[in-house]
């Protein structure tokens, strides 16, 4: 790892359920007995962008009222120890940057933005009418996350199509391995020669294609790894 000119990790919701954050397949995913899935889409937001908006500002909150953990740190440390770290993330929670992990691509948005529907503007919420967020061009804001039935940002999936194909060490941490695009992200690195190392406490669809699994927490693992790249490096 320490020799690794090139290092791209994918991180999904189960990083973030260590620092106390529900993942919507999760028991903590029903929210007044709503899906995750009902409430996260276009349709959804349509029919109901106040009902939509309560159940983000819901989610925001609990993202606010907890802090990244020790797998995040770690992952921000790792940088020291590698010619360059690539860090892709599925959560939109923006820990990584907490952490400091500033140039994180987020896959899927994050959910302290707003985006405009009128100008495309990105930022916070400017003000609240009727219980909905507007710009200051008077448009209407929603949260900005990529939602069920929407494509990924192309400019974050270019940058991790790149990645995956050119890294050396390709590390997937609390991911389900269901959710595509990025699912297949660890696949195409492994077919360019990188070394696939997963993380997980269960097993998952890409472990059997994995060249390392290390079941556990991330909180745990990643820690003992960056340990471990100490006593090497010195």
């Amino acid at each position: 790892m320490h020799r690794a000119a090139q290092v791209a990790v994918l991180t999904g919701a189960g990083i973030s359920a260590e620092s106390g954050l529900p993942t919507f397949r999760g028991a903590g995913g029903l929210w007044r007995t709503y899906r995750a899935e009902e409430l996260a889409t276009p349709q959804a937001f349509t029919r109901n962008p106040q009902l939509v908006w309560e159940w983000y500002n819901h989610r925001r909150e609990r993202v606010r009222s907890h802090q990244p953990n020790a797998g995040h740190y770690a992952l921000a440390q790792l940088r020291r120890f590698v010619g360059e770290l690539i860090l892709l993330t599925q959560c939109v929670d923006g820990y990584h940057q907490q952490a400091g992990c500033v140039d994180a691509i987020e896959l899927h948005g994050n959910i302290l933005v707003s985006r405009c529907l009128k100008c495309g503007k990105d930022g916070e919420v400017e003000n609240w009418r009727e219980g909905l967020p507007y710009c200051a061009c008077g448009g209407m804001q929603r949260p900005g996350v990529v939602w069920f039935g929407e494509s990924l940002p192309v400019t974050a999936l270019e940058r991790a199509h790149a990645a995956a194909a050119t890294c050396s060490v390709f590390i997937s941490i609390g991911t389900s391995a269901l959710v595509y695009p990025a699912a297949q992200l660890p696949h195409l690195a492994g077919a360019r020669g990188a070394y696939v190392v997963e993380i997980n406490p269960e097993e998952t669809a890409l472990t059997p294609y994995a060249d390392e699994f290390l079941q556990g927490p991330s909180g745990e693992i990643l820690p003992q790894l960056i340990h471990a790249l100490e006593k090497v490096s010195s």
